[in-house]
């Protein structure tokens, strides 16, 4: 039994090497599609709020709050649904259906900023009930041995639709002279081809992978949001990327502090987020692959190493050049070893039964802590400067680093055998 089982494996193996299933391919397009959707409203929502509108800073402060945090506590719930009956399609599905009709209640709402925050919550409900799903769903059609690969594939085509989303949407400006409704509709359009994209090409239920079996997951434990947490080797993983996330300052900051340092034009800061993501589509398979080989812990480390290296080049030199490439090269970098590499590392010691619920935790973890970061940052800023507030980031990192190289298990746990 042991002999056939390990047979198998070593097939499977060798014919999933070099290439990513089908699956993956299509989430990837759905991803790509729901991105270049969502990121055409994320791009013109400023203007829109405040040169449309007239919005005050206090009145966009708050929108702009409830769609970056309202996302956090949601994500669990949609993992822990999915995880019910095997229905990760369906959650992903509906997570999709609800952010794409949400660009209706913009247009519906006729410049009233109830309507646009319930349209913006909406949005950002609908992203948090479907990312565990959706790595849930990644995570069961690769094999275990390929999963950096198969998140890292996946992490590309979706930050493919993100550098596309604001070239549409300002494109459609120029094109419209400034309307900003055609946005939302076209929008609209897109969001929802991703969600007949899902329904079509994204199979329903996946075999379960040759990683820990469902019946590890005793059936009591199974409909609980924190039974993930049993896990020691899971815990300790939970662990570290909560430390380090409570450890790293938001993009935006970053972006602010490269701005002040080297003064130039406000008109220029909307693309800065487009220098980073172009790093990262380029290195997101590159980071998969190599944690495929060597340990998917060693690109995470040196992920959050290369974003160490982002704050300390901001502390040490204001010459514009080496700067502005630096910082937005490190940023790419850090994104492309951590994303999609830490649900790559998680997935193997998750059985299929808990397999949403678990990544679903791990990303609610990592943005609380974030969330704290970025209030913590913003304090120690308004209090003592940005640059005093920049070396206890530099600090506090480094410390999480340095802890999170034991947290961290090691060697990683291989696939139990059946």
């Amino acid at each position: 039994m042991y002999l056939a089982t390990t047979d198998a494996a070593a097939t499977a193996t060798k014919v999933t090497r070099g290439r990513v299933g089908g699956p993956v391919l299509a989430l990837g397009a759905v991803s790509l599609v729901t991105d270049i959707s969502s990121e055409m409203v994320t791009a013109v929502l400023p203007l829109y709020f405040v040169l449309q509108l007239g919005l005050s800073p206090l009145q966009f402060g708050f929108l702009d709050g409830l769609y970056n945090g309202v996302t956090a506590l949601v994500r669990l719930l949609g993992g822990h649904a999915a995880d019910r009956g095997g229905r990760h399609k369906l959650v992903a599905g509906a997570g999709y259906a609800l952010s794409a009709f949400s660009r209706l209640g913009l247009l519906l709402s006729g410049g009233g900023t109830v309507g646009i925050g319930a349209s913006i919550a909406a949005d950002r409900l609908g992203k948090g009930v479907r990312t565990a799903p959706r790595d849930a769903l990644i995570s069961l059609s690769a094999p275990p041995d390929a999963l950096g690969r198969a998140f890292g594939v996946h992490r590309a085509m979706d930050t493919t639709g993100a550098l596309l989303g604001p070239l549409a949407a300002f494109a459609l400006l120029w094109a419209t002279a400034d309307a900003y409704d055609a946005v939302f509709v076209v929008s609209f359009c897109v969001g929802l081809l991703g969600v007949l994209m899902l329904i079509v090409l994204v199979p329903g239920r996946t075999a379960e992978p040759l990683g820990r079996p469902a019946s590890a997951a005793p059936a009591r434990q199974r409909g609980r949001l924190l039974a993930p947490l049993r896990d020691a080797d899971f815990r300790r993983i939970f662990g570290a990327a909560a430390l380090l996330g409570a450890a790293t300052i938001g993009d935006s900051f970053l972006y602010l502090l490269l701005q002040r340092r080297l003064d130039f034009a406000v008109s220029w800061f909307p693309l800065l987020p487009l220098g980073a993501a172009a790093i990262y589509l380029l290195l997101a398979v590159p980071a998969g692959r190599l944690g495929d080989r060597i340990g998917r812990r060693v690109p995470f480390l040196c992920g959050h190493a290369a974003l160490l290296g982002g704050y300390i080049l901001l502390l040490i030199t204001d010459a514009g050049p080496v700067l502005l490439v630096g910082v937005l090269l490190l940023l790419g970098v850090f994104y492309a070893a951590t994303d999609g590499v830490l649900m790559a590392l998680a997935g193997p010691v998750l059985p299929a039964a808990r397999r949403a619920s678990g990544m679903a935790l791990l990303q609610t973890g990592q943005a609380l802590s974030r969330l704290l970061a970025a209030a913590g940052f913003g304090a120690a800023w308004t209090l003592w400067g940005d640059h005093s507030a920049l070396i206890a980031a530099v600090v506090a990192l480094a410390v999480a680093l340095a802890a999170a190289v034991f947290l961290l298990p090691r060697p990683e746990r291989q696939p139990s055998r059946v």
